[in-house]
């Protein structure tokens, strides 16, 4: 997902920057500013993309880095389930664009996201509402939602 918004915008570190600190949070760093920035420069990073896949890349990167920062599951709302989802429905659309629109190939990723998703992440996903109906990124995002059932290959994660 990188690659797609590095060749259009090859000086351009913001959304490697919110990858690199999304990985870090992951991996038991701390919820703190630095995510915060990183999310919003990549958002504004998204601005200046030249192409839609760079922009939906874009985006891929700044939902990763401001998933840290949703509300407990106590207040789990659906938007909250649309951003959670977001990094991977965007990167597989982004996928979309560079294919011409092939939306085989945004299946694919979502697919293999699916597989790479822990036990304790799929878990974590079925205590939130159902993603919002919908079309476009939406319809994407709820490809990766537990609650839709439209996915038995969800399956083998359970």
């Amino acid at each position: 997902m990188l690659e797609i918004f590095e060749a259009d915008q090859p000086d351009d570190s913001r959304p490697r920057d919110a990858i690199g600190a999304a990985w870090a949070f992951a991996r038991g760093g701390e919820r703190g500013k630095h995510l915060r920035d990183t999310a919003s420069a990549a958002l504004k990073a998204a601005k200046s993309a030249h192409t839609a896949a760079a922009r939906e890349a874009a985006w891929a990167a700044m939902s990763a880095a401001g998933a840290a920062y949703l509300h407990p599951l106590a207040k789990a709302t659906q938007v909250q389930v649309k951003h959670i989802l977001g990094a991977s429905a965007y990167a597989a659309r982004a996928a979309e664009l560079v294919a011409d629109g092939d939306t085989s190939v945004g299946a694919e990723h979502l697919e293999q996201t699916m597989r790479h998703a822990t036990p304790v992440v799929v878990d974590v996903l079925k205590r939130f509402p159902a993603a919002p109906d919908g079309g476009g990124r939406r319809r994407t995002g709820r490809r990766v939602d537990p609650h839709t059932g439209r996915r038995p290959s969800l399956a083998h994660l359970t």
